[in-house]
Parts: C-alpha cells; structure tokens; sequence
C-alpha cells in the first residue's frame, strides 16, 4: 500500500471549491429517476445521460473532483467510442466505482438491513483499478424507529465497512466509506444526532480494528437533520452547528476530509446547509459533497432524454455543481440561485 498516494488523491477528493458526482445509481434508482422525467431506462439512455453530464466541460473542470460511477458505466463508451472513465480523465476528475452489491434484511433484527458485497470484492477492485477507477463507495443504511437502529445492525455495517475499505486500500483504492443515517422518518434532529454518534463512533472504531489508514479515506455522512416527517423542521443555522459539533466529536483529524451525502434533501437545502457549515470558522478536515440526485433533479428534467436538450440539461447540472463549490468554501447565497431561475 502507497499512503502517501492515496493521501494524495484523497485530499483531491476533498479540494477546496469542489466535490464529488453520485452518478452510481443502480438500475432500478435510474429508473425511477428516468421513469419521473418520461424516458425509458435503457443501456443506451442511460449512456447518453451520463455522457452529457460528463461532457459538461465547465461543471466538470470546475466543480467536480471525482465521479462514483456504477458497473454498467465504468464499462461503457460515448457514442464517439471514448471510454466514459477518460471523459471524467480529460476533466481533470477522478473516477471512482460503487462496489457494494445493495442490502438485505439483517437476521433477527426485523425492519433492519445490512450492505452485502465482500464476497469476491478483492478480484473485483483489482479489475476497476486495471480500468483506472482510483477510489470506490460503500454505503451501510441505518434507519431509525421504534425499537431501531439496533447495535446489532450498527455493529454488522461498521465491521462490513471496514472490511470494505481494507480491501480497497490494499488494491490501491481510496475508500469512501459511507455510513448513512436515513431521514425518512418523524424523528427530530436531537434523535439523529444521537444516533450518527453511534454510528460514527462504532465505524471508526472498527476502521481502526481493520487496520484502515485514515490518512487514506474519505467520509460519507448523513448531516444531524430533522426526519422528512418530523413536525419540527431544524432550522438551516441548527443542522449547519449540530453537524459540525457532531463530526468534531467523531472524525479524527487525520481523514483528509468528508464529503456529504444529501440524503433526501431539496437542492437548495442541501446547498444551504454545506454553505453554513463553512461559516462556522476552521474545520480539521475538508468538507464538501458527494450529492446525486441534489446534483442530477434539475439537468434530467431539463434534459428529458431529449437530444436537443442536452444543452440545457449542461446547464442546470453546472448551474447546481457551481452552487455546491461555492457553498463548500463558505460563499452560496440564496440569491444567486433566483439570478439563474
């Protein structure tokens, strides 16, 4: 294992300004996504999808770090014959791979899940790092509600987790490592936060047990946010001071940096929340997103699987990166999103 690289391409991950595209959906999230807009979920649209936002030279160049891309995509050719990974190459973004193999429901724990996919895992990073795929994504889900998260599914997806990221660092990958707390449910930020604490605490925990190097890693959290169905909705200046005193309290100052997930939230919200993290002063670490459908909404519906939208679905996709890079330093206002309205 070469630390010193994979420091390096993890600190890029994380650079000042920009972040990180979740163009990884599966394909039954595409199409759901797809179904929205009115295009079928073919091999064919979903290539052309993602090679319009890929060709998308300033948001690329400019706001984007690195892509997570799903199997299907790392494989596949532009309509040029371009490998898909060297448009993300000539962007000057890195490529990255989703690897865990989805969820399935976790033995005696009802209502609880845990992320397979280690299983032949080692073979299979050493064939994306062959097709120059230079970090990867595991996502664990920890839902909460009566009786939930148990310590059982918080301890199975921490140790998978770590797992997980042994194996990546030993083929030369950096790992995302993405330990998400769900936001669907009633339960105010309060009970989030406890949770992501648990959450977090563990997963370190078992990074260290797994001999991860965390100079070598990236992570992927939930923010400390009010459940969609909770009657009290955390105000902007609450999620931004909560999450921030969280991640103090659980993320060691030697990762180089965590980009956010957004969770179920609306664009804006999840541009409103990066932004007001950065100006609570100096963090250890650097702080940014790895957003997909809070980057992805707006250029699919202004594409609409339509070839003589690809332009304006270019549009709102730089329209949306360039609010989060300048929401990752500290400088969004609500403003310039009514300017481009």
């Amino acid at each position: 294992m070469n630390l010193t690289e994979l420091n390096r391409i993890a600190t890029a991950m994380v650079a000042s300004g920009k972040g990180i595209l979740a163009a990884d959906e599966s394909s039954g999230t595409i199409k759901k996504r797809f179904d929205a807009i009115g295009v079928e979920s073919t091999e064919e649209n979903r290539r052309d999808y993602r090679e319009m936002l890929f060709r998308s030279k300033d948001a690329m160049s400019q706001y984007i770090s690195g892509v997570i891309l799903y199997d299907e995509t790392i494989w596949q050719d532009a309509q040029d014959g371009t490998p898909l990974i060297k448009l993300i190459e000539q962007s000057g973004a890195i490529p990255g791979i989703k690897v865990d193999e989805g969820t399935q429901a976790l033995p005696m724990c009802p209502g609880e899940l845990v992320t397979v996919g280690l299983d032949k895992l080692a073979e299979r990073l050493k064939k994306y790092y062959e097709r120059g795929a230079r970090f990867a994504k595991w996502r664990a889900v920890i839902d909460i509600g009566s009786g939930i998260p148990s310590m059982t599914a918080i301890s199975v997806n921490a140790h998978a987790l770590a797992r997980y990221a042994a194996l990546c660092q030993a083929a030369q990958i950096v790992p995302i490592v993405e330990p998400e707390v769900l936001m669907d449910g009633d339960h105010d930020i309060d009970r989030c936060y406890e949770v992501t604490q648990r959450v977090l605490d563990k997963t370190f925990q078992e990074l260290r047990v797994q001999r991860v190097a965390l100079e070598g890693m990236v992570l992927k959290p939930n923010m400390a946010i009010s459940g969609k169905k909770c009657a009290k909705q955390a105000s902007v200046e609450e999620v931004a001071e909560k999450t921030i005193r969280l991640l103090k309290a659980c993320v060691p100052a030697a990762v180089p940096g965590i980009a956010f997930l957004s969770g179920g939230q609306s664009d804006e919200e999840a541009t409103a929340h990066l932004n007001a993290m950065h100006k609570l002063g100096a963090l250890p670490w650097g702080l940014t997103f790895s957003y997909g459908r809070a980057l992805q909404a707006a250029p699919q519906k202004a594409w609409s699987g339509k070839a003589e939208n690809v332009a304006a679905g270019q549009r709102a996709f730089s329209h949306r990166a360039r609010m989060n890079g300048l929401a990752s330093k500290g400088e969004w206002q609500s403003s310039l999103e009514q300017k481009a309205a």
